[in-house]
């Protein structure tokens, strides 16, 4: 049936989302569990306070690639298929949801920084640069890494209304899955926001008192 397909995918790129590799590679390399210490968030800036950077980098790098996988295959394969844009965006937010909430790990998962990366390069290579220099900026000028986190992934949408062909086509899919992701990424930093309203939340290169 020609319903069957989109739904396979979308369902295969939630479970390879629900893959928490910060908790996979701790394990595999020995180490505590990140929902244990620190933030107690499986991601890898967690990671990174076991001491390991190798494992905080192949966190990141494996959290972003199962972004980026699903949306990649079906806009490279998905044609053959029937699959359009659409579905591919689909992929990429299922991705995300299963690293939110993982069924592989009791659904407790990460804020989805590295994931939605990883999407927004499978979408579009120039959105992603965009992207990454405004977290960049922000967190230059700022210091506050949630806080980058957060605006990055609000302006990504919009960048790609007025930068894509797309502009003000506000219900194209990729416009859609881009804007849940950053809704759910900020509603996800919502102990983050509320720590640097009160100005507690710790700055990147600083250790908290």
């Amino acid at each position: 049936m020609d319903w069957m397909m989109p739904v396979v995918v979308v369902v295969a790129s939630y479970l390879l989302g629900s893959l928490s590799f910060a908790v996979i590679v701790s394990r595999w390399m020995g180490l505590n569990d990140p929902r244990s210490y620190g933030s107690k968030n499986p991601g890898a800036t967690n990671v990174l306070r076991s001491g390991s950077k190798k494992a905080a980098i192949l966190t990141l790098l494996l959290d972003a690639a199962k972004g980026w996988l699903p949306v990649a295959l079906v806009l490279t394969l998905g044609p053959d298929w029937g699959l359009g844009v659409g579905v591919a965006a689909a992929a990429g937010l299922a991705a995300f949801l299963g690293h939110l909430f993982p069924v592989f790990f009791g659904f407790v998962g990460g804020k989805g920084v590295a994931t939605a990366v990883g999407v927004v390069v499978g979408v579009n290579g120039p959105l992603a640069l965009a992207t990454v220099l405004t977290f960049a900026i922000v967190v230059y000028f700022s210091r506050y890494v949630s806080l980058a986190s957060m605006v990055a992934a609000v302006f990504a949408p919009t960048f790609y209304l007025f930068g894509s062909g797309v502009a003000w086509q506000a219900t194209a899919p990729e416009v859609v899955c881009l804007a849940a992701m950053a809704l759910l990424l900020v509603w996800r930093h919502r102990d983050n926001i509320h720590r640097l309203l009160a100005g507690t939340e710790s700055k990147l290169g600083l250790k908290k008192p």
